[in-house]
């Protein structure tokens, strides 16, 4: 028996080697990946210039600590913030930290505002992270349940819903700021309507709240702008990013602009490995080659692709609900509960993922071909209409 402990119910494969948009098993079956870890591999397995970054950085030096100056940091920094139209970046190891500081940025920022208990709105079936700060702020009690006390200082709402937004606003004055994921991904793949967005937007400026997009899993090109808010004509005060930012190797930002850009300063935040030479290296080869070989746009086009196919492919299925979505990180909703098909799935060659009980969530890399998604579609609209 293994000396893990048992977090996860994992599926029985073990991955020996990935290339591009598939996996290969310890017995060499290849597997077309429509998961990426979770959003994380935007460019497939193996990139050559993810690689080549590593590779080429690891050679050279991995880590100093944040006491010095580190200059693929900063040279991540500043094509982050451009690409985002941000002003200042933290660098962290994973989503869940870079949703911390920014709960953190937004209690500081109410502080320095003489608000002693500062408030953030959040969502309904929102997914923010499992620190004690970011499992208190997701909307998910099942995977609160017994990590009690949750931590205070949070007010929530259902998505889409401004006028429950305008009415915490008229009758809670401790409130600094909105957490909202642009598309919930653990939630279901569920989208933020624009106008719901841009209706946050005019009330956060009213009310001089920031308003803090978690872009974690909907990020870095996936749903067909660098960020997902950018499609929404909706600029945030703060954008946390991780997942797809190093597309495997661990790395969390927290973005700000405005009032937000400066409320961090010495000593206010921190972390020893965020930042490092390495993960910066490989953070500035993802955004490089999103942005140059335009790949939000590839998602925007090949989402729309595989959307048609599988609304071709499951025409009169009495079991389908809906299929949702932007760019490459589509829902397939059904009727009931179908966490089965992930296992039939694996045993086809296809790994895909089920949340929300009875909605099939798909990530597939941002480089996938048309031949590819083909495929994809074909494979799972066979394993949906052979379901019963």
């Amino acid at each position: 028996m293994s000396a893990l402990m048992q977090t996860y119910a994992r599926l029985p494969v073990t991955f020996s080697h990935g290339e591009g948009a598939y996996l290969f098993d310890t017995d060499g079956r290849r597997y077309l990946d429509a998961l990426c870890g979770i959003s994380v591999t935007n460019l497939g397995h193996a990139h050559p210039a993810v690689t080549a970054a590593i590779r080429d950085q690891a050679g050279r030096l991995l880590h100093t600590s944040n006491l010095y100056h580190i200059a693929a940091q900063e040279a991540l920094a500043d094509a982050l913030t451009t690409v985002s139209d941000m002003e200042t970046a933290f660098f962290c190891n994973s989503g869940a930290e870079a949703n911390e500081a920014a709960i953190k940025l937004a209690r500081l920022y109410g502080h320095q505002r003489g608000i002693d208990k500062p408030t953030v709105i959040v969502f309904e079936n929102a997914f923010h992270g499992r620190t004690l700060a970011t499992l208190s702020a997701t909307g998910n009690r099942k995977i609160q349940a017994g990590f009690e006390p949750l931590v205070s200082g949070f007010t929530r709402a259902p998505l889409n819903d401004l006028e429950a937004v305008r009415h915490i606003a008229a009758n809670n004055p401790d409130v600094v700021a909105v957490l909202v994921e642009p598309i919930q991904g653990e939630g279901g793949i569920r989208v933020a309507d624009p106008e719901f967005m841009q209706g946050l937007r005019a009330l956060c400026d009213r009310q001089q709240w920031l308003l803090m997009l978690d872009e974690v899993q909907c990020g870095n090109g996936r749903a067909g702008h660098y960020f997902a808010c950018q499609g929404m004509g909706v600029v945030a005060d703060v954008i946390t990013t991780a997942k797809g930012l190093g597309n495997g190797v661990p790395i969390g930002a927290c973005l700000a602009r405005g009032p937000a850009a400066t409320v961090f300063t010495a000593g206010n935040h921190g972390s020893t490995y965020g930042g490092n030479p390495l993960a910066c290296a490989a953070g500035l080869a993802v955004v490089n080659t999103v942005v140059g070989e335009q790949l939000a746009a590839r998602a925007t086009a090949a989402g729309a692709r595989l959307r048609q196919q599988l609304q071709d492919g499951l025409a009169g299925y009495p079991g389908l609900v809906e299929i949702r979505g932007r760019g490459l990180m589509l829902g397939v909703e059904l009727h009931r509960d179908c966490g089965e098909l992930v296992a039939q799935a694996l045993a086809a060659g296809l790994l895909i993922n089920v949340t929300t009980g009875n909605t099939i969530r798909l990530l597939p890399p941002l480089i996938c071909s048309d031949a590819e998604l083909d495929e994809l579609a074909a494979g799972l609209v066979t394993l949906i209409r052979d379901f019963d």
